[in-house]
């Protein structure tokens, strides 16, 4: 299993970028990209559009995830599991990458949250707990629950997601060497800012 040790003060250098890419690409495989000839000519450059709508998630939170959680494991080996609060997508990836990395996920979610987003997060293997009127009522209930079963609180951001998430730009940076007069942009199945 690839880790990443690479983590200092530094956000994200490319060196950063690299190994954890590295590392995510272990679990999730590179999503594809593609030229769009008539987005291109809309553009006035060439256009390629990278697909993170095929990760296992349809998502590009997935590489958070297994970054965050990797370096979780490796930092406290003893950790039973994570909870954490979300409405979508940050739930989707705790629970497919504690799945992938051996750990328990139990993921906190408002009362009449996206049923498809709810039935995705207990696919993937994650306990899910519908409570509260709100995001903000799931996340102090998830934070309770962290207090009470000894779980890792996992908040939905953290400087180790966003590198994880970043690492979509090792793909990204190797097509536009390819092609300097090149425009890129991301697809996701749906955006959730949680």
């Amino acid at each position: 299993m690839l880790h990443c040790t690479n983590i200092g003060p530094d956000m994200n250098t490319l060196a950063q970028l690299a190994e954890a890419a590295a590392l995510v690409h272990a679990i999730v495989p590179p999503t594809p990209q593609y030229c769009w000839p008539l987005l291109s000519r809309r553009i006035g450059a060439e256009t390629w559009v990278k697909h993170e709508n095929h990760t296992p998630i349809g998502a590009f939170k997935i590489r958070g995830g297994v970054l965050y959680l990797d370096d979780l494991r490796r930092r406290q080996p003893e950790i039973r599991g994570v909870v954490t609060a979300t409405t979508g997508n940050h739930g989707q990836s705790v629970a497919y990458a504690a799945t992938a990395l051996g750990l328990a996920a139990t993921i906190v979610v408002p009362e009449g949250n996206n049923p498809a987003k709810n039935r995705a997060m207990r696919g993937f293997g994650a306990t899910l707990v519908e409570t509260g009127h709100d995001f903000q009522a799931a996340y102090e209930h998830a934070a309770a629950l962290a207090e009470q079963e000894n779980l890792h609180f996992m908040r939905s951001f953290h400087p180790l997601l966003v590198r994880g998430v970043a690492t979509t730009t090792s793909a990204i940076r190797k097509v536009s060497r390819a092609a300097p007069a090149s425009a890129t942009a991301g697809v996701s199945r749906a955006a959730s800012s949680r």
